[in-house]
């Protein structure tokens, strides 16, 4: 399956990824999605969202997981002194490009006063 094919579907695509946007991403029920619809002029019922999300979901989840950067070799070392209870703590946390951090602790600088 290549594309997302909206076809014979009453509404245009841009409505349809919206309600499923709204109800994956905030993890709003369908009654609350059908009520925001319908706040911006939308009638649709949450019966129709359920069908969408059911139909939809699993194509966006692949288009999301290719997106999703991979795992790289590469690190970067943040580094900072802070002063704490009037004494130097050294602090570091090593970062992965993929923003996930893993905290090395604090050790005790050299009093830098």
């Amino acid at each position: 399956m290549g594309t997302i094919s909206y076809r014979g579907f009453r509404f245009p695509p841009s409505i349809i990824q919206n309600a499923i946007w709204l109800y994956l991403r905030f993890g709003l029920s369908l009654r609350n999605v059908e009520d925001l619809l319908a706040e911006r002029g939308i009638e649709v019922t949450y019966e129709t969202v359920r069908c969408w999300v059911e139909r939809f979901g699993p194509a966006f989840a692949r288009v999301l997981r290719r997106r999703r950067p991979r795992p790289h070799s590469t690190w970067h070392l943040d580094e900072v002194y802070l002063r704490i209870d009037g004494r130097w703590v050294y602090l570091s946390r090593a970062a992965v490009l993929a923003q996930k951090y893993i905290w090395r602790g604090n050790r005790a600088a050299d009093d830098r006063g």
